[in-house]
């Protein structure tokens, strides 16, 4: 396990067992360091990769804590002297004995933290501001069970777990599920900024930091550009200390970035991490390469196939406690794989960045279709729409097809507009589920998270808007997921220097116009970086370490047959359409790989989750 587990509120004969199968039930497969402390009515623990638990008593005040936590200076956006994780325990202790649960709103950094006041019963559970870590827990009347995941929580005898049909939808949806829900009924995952406080059986869970953007309306790149360079500085330094740290090198702006700083912390060449594809339009590894010369770096490659993707699928799925379809999870894991064999204990992800300071394609896609809300109301309403709209013989000129596509998606409110790519809406749900499944579904759930997430984003331009959108559903939910669990299972620490209070303070405080300025995305931090990063890197098209899982399952023999294995295991499973099933490895790869690949893949993976977790079933 990598986190923090336990249980508060009943009694158990063989405490010491059950932690001990709880600590192992977790997805870290590298040495560990475990600390545990049992009371009457309460254990608890911590596990993960050395330096990074602690466990620690002051009087009835008993706090676990895993990850790379640390204090915020007051009255700064900088921090403290970073304190071991087992000083930084002993102060969270003492000052939550003072202050209460109010401490979080200090604490930086990565962390999964529980406190149990025995004194007062009461029990405290936080995850970080962005959900690096995870804490996954279920009520039990007047008990309750917590850990980092679910099968960690299934591990404990009186732990329940039953899958939740909404849950596979929302997963199909967003290829992940979404916090705080998880497939399970019974458990509910906190979310990211999050804290649980539980006594006298009641539990409630509620946010104590929340996004605030100042958004000025103008500024000059230079009044920001110093202590942008001071907070890049800070974030790379205070988690890429010691010669056994790396770095993900995918060749775009953020890992590049954490590059460079990564030598400069250390005085010496970074080590640097990259994959390849042999597949046309999926590998950018020379971008890698164009970065790794250019800051001279110690760097390593590796080239994924398809035969190392039928190896791993099994394995990945079964280290996710729920569905995930994220496939770009292969890739990350043969990276930190390719580290960890070199002696690197901990990598640097750039995950962050683009969320951050506006670096996604569909950022400025929305800053496009926005610009169509400037054109008079009158001249929408009563000339374009009804041209392009209402007269169909004219939308078949090639043109004016373009342009009826924009109007139609323009006309939609955000952030439904955001979500108009989606795959199942797409296809449309009746065409994909079983109509006896959708039945008990409610098919608006996802987008009104989506709805309600947008609307709570404390921010009025549209691009921190969508920015907050993405720190909750990209970020927490999908790619710091994808990034700690595959690092977790090649037995890899990973720490995001992009995240670092400091580096998000002042993304909140530019003006909105330096995130996507007329459709350029970063402006603001490839104008402040233009010095150090290479010019390449600088015009790079946003790509990542994409599989290319849809040409694969159409043309490699071994994973077509898993491919195919897969859905024939779902289609006995009555959830989905079997006409879909039958045609999406046959017909449908043929017709457009990338895009029915997704799918492909998402329903794949869905099974091998339920192949590995051998309780749960629908």
């Amino acid at each position: 396990m990598s986190g923090v587990c336990g249980w508060y509120g009943v009694p158990i004969d063989n405490a010491q067992s059950t932690m001990d199968a709880m600590n192992r039930a977790g997805t870290w497969s590298g040495p560990a360091t475990a600390q545990i402390v049992t009371g009457t009515q309460f254990a608890l623990a911590a596990s993960g990769p050395r330096g990074t638990t602690a466990v620690c008593s002051s009087g009835p005040i008993h706090v676990a804590v895993q990850g790379h936590p640390h204090w915020i200076a007051h009255g700064t956006t900088g921090t403290q002297a970073a304190p071991s994780t087992q000083d930084f325990c002993r102060r969270a202790a003492d000052r939550y004995r003072d202050e209460g649960a109010t401490i979080l709103t200090t604490v930086g950094g990565d962390f999964a933290i529980a406190l149990i006041d025995e004194r007062r019963g009461i029990v405290t559970l936080a995850v970080d501001r962005f959900g690096v870590r995870s804490i996954v827990y279920q009520q039990l009347g007047d008990a309750l069970i917590f850990g980092e995941t679910s099968d960690v929580v299934l591990v404990h005898p009186l732990a329940t777990g039953s899958i939740s049909g909404q849950a596979l939808y929302d997963y199909l949806y967003f290829h992940m599920i979404p916090a705080p829900a998880t497939v399970y009924r019974e458990h509910a995952r906190l979310q990211a900024g999050h804290a649980l406080k539980f006594a006298s059986g009641n539990s409630t869970s509620s946010a104590y930091w929340r996004p605030r953007f100042s958004e000025p309306a103008s500024g000059r790149i230079d009044d920001f550009k110093p202590a942008f360079r001071a907070a890049l500085n800070t974030g790379v330094a205070s988690l890429g200390y010691g010669r056994d740290c790396g770095a993900f090198l995918s060749g775009g702006t953020d890992s590049s970035t954490i590059a460079g700083l990564l030598g400069t912390v250390h005085g010496a060449p970074a080590r640097t991490y990259s994959i390849g594809f042999s597949a046309a339009g999926y590998d950018e590894i020379h971008y890698a390469r164009i970065a790794a010369r250019h800051f001279a770096t110690d760097h390593h490659e590796y080239y994924v196939t398809p035969d190392d993707v039928a190896e791993a699928v099994q394995l990945i799925a079964a280290a996710f406690d729920q569905p995930f379809g994220n496939a770009s999870v292969i890739p990350t894991y043969f990276c930190a794989r390719l580290g960890h064999a070199d002696g690197v204990t901990r990598m640097l992800g750039g995950d962050g960045g683009d969320e951050l300071f506006g670096g996604n394609s569909r950022y400025a896609r929305q800053y496009q279709l926005a610009l169509y809300d400037r054109i008079p109301a009158v001249l929408r309403h009563r000339l374009i729409e009804p041209a392009l709209l209402g007269l169909p013989l004219i939308a078949s000129i090639p043109l004016v097809r373009k342009a009826k596509s924009y109007v139609e998606q323009a006309r939609l409110p955000m952030p439904a507009r955001y979500d108009n790519y989606n795959l199942l809406l797409r296809l449309g749900p009746e065409n994909v589920f079983d109509r006896d499944f959708l039945a008990g579904i409610d098919t608006t759930r996802p987008l009104a998270l989506v709805d309600n997430a947008y609307a709570d984003s404390n921010a009025r331009s549209l691009i921190n808007r969508m920015l907050a959108l993405d720190w909750r559903f990209t970020l927490a939910d999908n790619d710091l997921p994808k990034v700690t669990r595959a690092c977790d299972i090649a037995s890899v620490d990973v720490a995001f220097p992009m995240l670092h209070e400091s580096i998000v303070d002042l993304s909140m405080r530019l003006p909105p116009s330096f995130k996507v300025r007329r459709g350029r995305l970063r402006y603001f931090f490839k104008q402040a970086l233009a010095d150090f990063l290479p010019a390449a890197t600088l015009a790079k098209q946003k790509h990542g370490f994409g599989l290319p899982a849809g040409l694969w399952l159409r043309d490699h023999a071994r994973l077509r047959e898993l491919g195919g294995d897969a859905l024939a295991g779902l289609r006995r499973r009555g959830i989905f359409r079997g006409e879909l099933l039958d045609d999406l490895l046959s017909s449908h790869l043929s017709e457009h790989a990338p895009y029915y690949g997704t799918l492909a893949w998402v329903l794949m993976m869905l099974e091998m989750w339920f192949h590995t977790h051998s309780r749960a079933s629908l």
